[in-house]
């Protein structure tokens, strides 16, 4: 049986720290499946759902057990989809656990699918996207946080914006 988990998130843009994440979880799973949430309904995203898949793609690569796919509706449903066994999270701090929990317990109690959590490397314990674009919007230095082409991505769209 393929050990195979999911890394679920909005990665809008993605980070080192989401990075972090998925080089950790395809050393312990056999496969890992990026999965990008594809709401509608969210219009705030800075990336379409497919920019962000793209990037992640990108900075995926060079594991060879990492795909990407973007999914609507529950984490859960997605999972017994793929047959996935395991839902992989990053923790920055006890908030995130807090926030966390009590939905992998639900998971697991309701689908059985188990949650497993990661602490963050403390060099990305702090980095979060909302945060890198408020940075990056006011002019901050985010490169330290960013794969280049992610950089390079988020560069752009901001000037777009501001013209």
């Amino acid at each position: 049986m393929t050990r195979r988990a999911v890394c679920p998130g909005s990665f809008d843009p993605p980070t080192y720290g989401h990075l972090d994440i998925f080089t950790r979880a395809s050393a312990m799973f056999d496969e890992v499946v990026v999965a990008v949430g594809v709401n509608p309904s969210k219009s705030k995203r800075l990336f379409t759902a497919e920019e962000r898949m793209e990037m992640l793609t990108g900075i995926t690569a060079p594991l060879g057990n990492v795909r990407v796919q973007g999914f609507t509706g529950l984490v859960t449903d997605f999972c017994a989809e793929i047959e996935a066994q395991a839902i992989v999270k990053g923790l920055r701090g006890a908030p995130d656990l807090e926030y966390e929990a009590p939905m992998a317990q639900m998971n697991a109690h309701m689908t059985g699918v188990e949650t497993v959590f990661l602490l963050n490397d403390p060099r990305w314990a702090a980095v979060s996207s909302s945060l890198i674009k408020e940075m990056a919007h006011f002019g901050g230095d985010v490169s330290a946080f960013l794969p280049p082409d992610v950089l390079a991505r988020l560069t752009k769209r901001l000037a777009e914006r501001s013209e």
